[in-house]
């Protein structure tokens, strides 16, 4: 082992000031919205949007601190750092994208009103810093994870702002806002930390029979929730409706498909977990953006079909080119689960606005895209694409840039042989560290028993 970073200074300095920060701003901010708030007559009400809404974002809260948290489980050695540093960052991000997401959104008279929808919103936000998270796994430090989350959110909040308020985009699921953008902002960062010394071949950066188990628990807790995921905040009726619809059928032809290219990919026709894992989300990443579309129950499937192809492939094949010709090390495989797939629901939502017509909408064509109100005769695909190419872009510089600041020496990161190790951050239990050393010495008498026969061995005289 090598010798661990002592982050007791580092962390509980700038975790407490960033919580101190939040505290003030809270206080100068924010208050109840009318339904949450005693002294005002809705409170009073029945027919509460929180009530309506609050199962969608209790799925939402589901999804983001146990489904993300045990998906990353899958290092052998950084299962309390997968979910530990989940929960971490998670918690903060949803309280900074409350203030960022507020300021630009539920501003009234100086005061950021919060309700469901401002806790939904904020879960969003924080997926897309979780999504980043995942191409740095076992190579950050928490005190790393913070800072990128404070930039994140910022820089969110400023793409979201200009896709939902400037373009006027649709983009229920958040297709373009959460993964495309979330997706390229984590694999910029990973491009900017790159570390030579780690290799594919690191042997802590691999999973084991039971870490996998684990990272299935996350796979199918993401699985059975997407639908409220993609249908949280659509309106009330037959959009959300048709949002759950989609992602269902979607999420189906999308695990079929994974395991039909699984097996054609390996010489003995065996499932790689890693794409049971990811690539069978990837359909539900997809078609975020058209979900409240009239994309159709068999345009859902094709949807599925594609996107468990195209993801299950770029494990295989494109993983392993971003890290030998791009120098990107993505941990997760954010690229084939998250960015690409977010940027092909930005091309699928810009594909099903071109064709929207009230021959397939009726009356209910200006409630699905609104903007068409103000803008009669807009080119609806034109603009759901131009949101997709910002998101990109948003997502490429801002990783870029905090990146940069990622990689100053004075936030504890561990060292390439410490990477992907509990131990670097975490008091583990007398007996699992013994195994974890035992197993080290192993793998070491191992490699030096062949390196050893490899050399050219000199004959005795």
């Amino acid at each position: 082992m090598g010798s661990f970073p002592n982050i007791r200074l580092q962390l509980p300095l700038v975790a407490f000031l960033l919580e101190l920060l939040m505290i003030i701003l809270f206080g100068v901010f924010v208050r109840y919205d009318d339904e949450s708030d005693a002294s005002k007559p809705d409170a009073l009400t029945g027919n509460s949007t929180f009530l309506y809404r609050y199962a969608s974002f209790q799925d939402v809260h589901v999804m983001v601190f146990v489904g993300f948290g045990f998906l990353m489980t899958f290092l052998q050695r950084y299962g309390f750092s997968a979910v530990g540093f989940n929960f971490l960052i998670a918690s903060f991000s949803i309280q900074w994208a409350t203030l960022m997401q507020g300021w630009f959104h539920h501003l009234k008279d100086g005061k950021i009103l919060v309700g469901v929808e401002s806790l939904i919103n904020a879960d969003f936000c924080a997926a897309s810093v979780l999504i980043a998270f995942g191409a740095v796994l076992g190579r950050t430090s928490p005190v790393q994870l913070l800072i990128m989350a404070f930039f994140q959110v910022t820089i969110f909040s400023v793409n979201e702002y200009i896709l939902l308020n400037l373009l006027e985009v649709i983009d229920a699921g958040g297709s373009m806002t959460i993964h495309c953008f979330g997706g390229f902002f984590g694999l910029a960062v990973s491009r900017v930390l790159y570390r030579p010394g780690l290799k594919k071949s690191h042997p802590k950066a691999s999973s084991v029979y039971h870490s996998d188990i684990f990272a299935m628990i996350g796979t199918l807790f993401l699985w059975m929730y997407w639908p409220s995921f993609n249908s949280a905040i659509s309106e009330r009726g037959v959009n959300q409706t048709r949002a759950i619809i989609n992602t269902y059928y979607t999420l189906a032809s999308c695990t079929v498909t994974t395991c039909i290219l699984s097996s054609l990919v390996d010489e003995r026709g065996r499932i790689n977990m890693v794409h049971l894992q990811n690539s069978t989300l990837a359909g539900a990443v997809a078609v975020g953006t058209a979900a409240e579309m009239m994309l159709t129950p068999y345009g859902s499937m094709i949807v599925g079909l594609i996107l468990g192809t195209l993801s299950t492939l770029g494990y295989k094949f494109i993983t392993p080119a971003l890290e030998k010709y791009l120098h990107v090390q993505d941990t997760c495989g954010i690229h084939n689960l998250h960015a690409f797939p977010g940027f092909c629901g930005g091309i699928i939502g810009a594909i099903t606005a071109a064709v929207a017509s009230e021959a397939t909408y009726g009356s209910r064509l200006h409630h699905t895209f609104p903007s068409l109100d103000k803008h009669p005769g807009r080119s609806l695909g034109g603009f759901q694409m131009a949101g997709a190419v910002v998101s990109l872009c948003m997502g490429l510089v801002g990783g870029t840039l905090v990146g940069f600041v990622l990689k100053f020496p004075i936030w504890g990161a561990a060292s390439d042989e410490d990477c992907y190790e509990d131990e670097a951050y975490w008091e583990v239990p007398e007996e699992e560290v013994t195994l974890i050393h035992t197993v080290t010495r192993k793998e070491q008498a191992k490699e030096e028993t062949v390196a050893y026969e490899l050399e050219p061995q000199i004959p005795a005289h």
